[in-house]
C-alpha cells in the first residue's frame, strides 16, 4: 500500500486540487486546522488472486473540508478538480499496474464546531468522496 499512497501523493502534488487548498493535503489526519483542506485515507484493501496474478481491490476516501462561510463554490471547485484528477485516471504505481480507478460514492454533510474558526464561523462543510481502484502486482 505504500507504493499506492506514494503514487497518489505524487499525482496530487502540483494539481489544481492541490492549489485549491494551498497544499493542505494530508494522509489520514490533518496536520493543520486551516481550511480548505483534503484528507485521504484507505478505507479497505482486499487482496484477490488468480493462479498467476495478484490483485488488490482498494477503496480510498478523499474528504474535502471547507469553512461554511467560504460558500459552496469552494466545495464544488474542489470536487470538480478531484474528479478530474482521479476518476477513470491513470498513473504509475511502483511495482504495480493500475487497472482502474473510479468514483464510487459521494456523501455531503455539514459539521458544527465547538469553537469558532478565525473568521468567527462555526460550520464546516465536508464532502466524502470514495474511489474504488484495482491494482495488479507487476
Amino acid at each position: 500500500m505504500n507504493a499506492l499512497l506514494t503514487a497518489i501523493s505524487t499525482k496530487l502534488t502540483d494539481s489544481d486540487l492541490y492549489g485549491d487548498v494551498s497544499g493542505r493535503v494530508y494522509l489520514d489526519q490533518a496536520d493543520s486546522p486551516d481550511y480548505p483542506r483534503v484528507v485521504y485515507s484507505i478505507i479497505s484493501a482486499v487482496p484477490d488472486r488468480t493462479f498467476s496474478e495478484h490483485y488488490h481491490d482498494v477503496l480510498i476516501q478523499f474528504s474535502l473540508f471547507s469553512a461554511k462561510s467560504a460558500g459552496m463554490a469552494v466545495m464544488t471547485t474542489m470536487y470538480a478538480d478531484l474528479i478530474s484528477l482521479f476518476d477513470e485516471c491513470s498513473f504509475d504505481i511502483d511495482g504495480y499496474t493500475l487497472i482502474w480507478m473510479k468514483e464510487e460514492n459521494l456523501v455531503t454533510m455539514t459539521q458544527i464546531l465547538d469553537s469558532p474558526l478565525p473568521d468567527g464561523s462555526t460550520g464546516v462543510i465536508l464532502w466524502a468522496v470514495d474511489f474504488s481502484l484495482t491494482t495488479l502486482k507487476s
